[in-house]
């Protein structure tokens, strides 16, 4: 069956071509909710670092999200909270100056999470919505949560890998940043790719 274009009206060939850059733009839109994860592997981890919750600590990674610039959608790690009560933190983001991150909070809002009290041996999955912050990064960063409160006794395990760039701590807000070298916490961070 042969189709005969010229009997197609103006109107007819208008409406095609108009559909059709729709379907493009639709195709451009879906293209620019791309998303993937950076940082490292998540794992349940038989490996694993721990911490003291201090009020005012951190405990981070160093991750590299490209060249291009991408937002930040979700933080997610594995930890293991043998404290007597759940630990409550908040997400740093800073631009790696060199070998270690610069001063300047890139978060301007406090993004607030959550480590269950966990009677288990597993560890268990901690997740922060990022998204309704808008946070757009591009080279090396460094992700930390840092703990509002201090938990005597606490013990906050993160399940880790070996040779995945060390972990970043600080041990007080006033102190300065140390890396543990070889062992990484899981710290990744679903990011969507922007143009």
């Amino acid at each position: 069956m042969k189709l005969k274009y010229h009997n197609l009206s103006k109107t007819s060939t208008l409406k095609i071509i108009t559909a059709c850059l729709l379907c493009f733009i639709a195709i451009g839109s879906f293209a620019q909710d791309k998303t993937k994860t950076i940082g490292n592997k998540a794992r349940k981890g038989s490996t694993n670092t721990s911490f003291t919750a201090v009020k005012g600590a951190q405990v981070g990674v160093m991750i590299n999200a490209g060249h291009k610039h991408v937002e930040l959608l979700k933080l997610n790690f594995h930890a293991d909270n043998r404290a007597g009560d759940s630990i409550a933190f908040k997400v740093n983001i800073y631009q790696m100056n060199g070998k270690l991150p610069s001063d300047t909070n890139l978060v301007k809002e406090e993004i607030k999470g959550i480590i269950k009290k966990n009677n288990t041996e597993e560890h268990q999955l901690v997740s922060v919505d990022l998204s309704a912050y808008k946070i757009n990064v591009s080279g090396d960063i460094l992700v930390s949560i840092e703990f509002l409160t201090t938990k005597n006794g606490s013990y906050i395990g993160f399940a880790c890998g070996l040779f995945n760039g060390g972990t970043f701590h600080k041990d007080a807000n006033s102190s300065e940043w140390k890396k543990i070298p070889v062992v990484g916490a899981d710290f990744n961070v679903l990011v969507k790719k922007l143009k």
